[in-house]
């Protein structure tokens, strides 16, 4: 591979060595959306009881089911007496309710419902127990890779073990997967049957702040303290964070709120290449023609601490030349772009163009020209 760096002046960035941020939580991961960038990491492969973020697999599941058409919004479940006798976060149901499949959404992702939990994965599943058989090996299809389920949710048990890197997956899969059912984790409260309306608001602290923040889910047991995996958009720009582990309610608001600020204010977004754009011209051999231009398929974005004097580096790395026939859009080398304090932004660069073979003439054409630079390299002229 050959790398070529790019000296053009609008590839050229002013940047400052980021300011890391010193959380207090026992595991975090913060990941910018746009540029697939993870701005920060502490102990995100520890596992951890997720305590009530797990829940997020459960939603994750029924939006499945709805979205398969196993499921409809009006669809009714029936409520098992093991639903109605978990303790903790619930929506006070019963054995004579038949809470219909949107109000368990919201009776999970308003009231944390450890009883709606239950009533959902009976209802897919038939039981709890094959419900989370089925959560553990569906999270693995989604990227979860160090994630195990024992229960619907979250409900403390050793075997109950996720990671704040697995937690933002699946968060990310949440607001990606399913874009119109993800706005129920904005809800800021819910009412079921006007049970203990005192109980009807959404434990994000996030929510009300005017922050942009729009989910997603709050933990806490005692063995997990408190947790938040969180996601909140500016100015277009999407973030999404976890944090266990933190001492105490307050304690996790103030993190939550700190660290949202420092990912926004801390970093701006910048469009290093735009979509179309070529990035760089390489060799073609055997080809209808002797250059092909390499661009990107959606342009090249990069998250830029800010102020400061440190450049950025962009790097286009190829192969050289490239072989005839090439069809629009064959992958053909990437940009690696370099940012003080974050890691490496690497973006595909793409064939801009179709370059079919050389015919019989340009074939022969091109074979003396290469004999021709071997015989000069190899006489040292």
């Amino acid at each position: 591979m050959r790398a070529f760096l790019l000296r053009l002046a609008a590839l050229v960035l002013l940047a400052a060595p980021v300011q890391a941020f010193d959380t207090n939580a026992q595991t975090a991961w913060v990941y910018d959306v746009a540029t697939g960038t993870v701005l920060m990491e502490k102990n995100a492969d520890q596992l951890v009881p997720p305590a009530s973020m797990s829940k997020l697999m459960t939603v994750y599941m029924l939006f499945e089911a709805l979205q398969e058409g196993r499921v409809q919004m009006d669809t009714q479940l029936p409520v098992s007496t093991k639903a109605r006798q978990m303790t903790g976060s619930t929506m006070f149901l019963n054995e004579l309710d038949r809470p219909t499949v949107d109000e368990l959404i919201k009776g999970i992702i308003v009231l944390s419902g450890n009883d709606a939990c239950v009533v959902v994965a009976e209802g897919l599943s038939g039981t709890e127990e094959a419900f989370s058989r089925q959560m553990t090996e569906r999270g693995k299809e989604l990227g979860l890779t160090n994630s195990t389920f024992a229960n619907a949710s979250g409900w403390p048990d050793p075997r109950h073990r996720m990671t704040a890197h697995d937690l933002g997956i699946l968060s990310l899969h949440l607001i990606e997967d399913f874009p119109e059912l993800y706005k129920n984790f904005a809800m800021t409260e819910f009412r079921f049957d006007d049970r203990a309306p005192a109980n009807r608001f959404n434990r994000n602290p996030l929510l009300s702040l005017g922050i942009g923040a729009d989910g997603l889910k709050t933990g806490h047991t005692e063995e997990a303290g408190y947790g938040l995996a969180g996601s909140a958009v500016q100015d277009g720009r999407r973030v999404i964070f976890v944090i266990t582990g933190l001492p105490s309610s307050t304690a996790r608001a103030e993190e939550a709120e700190r660290l949202v600020s420092w990912a926004f204010r801390q970093f701006t977004m910048e469009t290093l290449v735009p979509a179309g754009q070529t990035v760089v011209e390489v060799p073609v051999w055997l080809g209808a023609q002797s250059r092909i231009g390499l661009t990107t398929r959606d342009g090249a974005n990069v998250l830029i601490p800010a102020g400061g004097r440190d450049q950025v580096k962009a790097e286009a790395v190829y192969d050289s030349p490239v072989s005839a026939p090439i069809a629009k859009g064959d992958r053909l080398g990437h940009l690696v772009v370099t940012v003080p304090g974050v890691k490496d932004a690497v973006t595909p660069l793409i064939a801009a163009q179709d370059v079919p073979e050389a015919g019989f003439a340009g074939r022969m054409k091109s074979a003396v020209m290469r004999l021709g630079q071997k015989a000069i390299a190899a006489s040292g002229l």
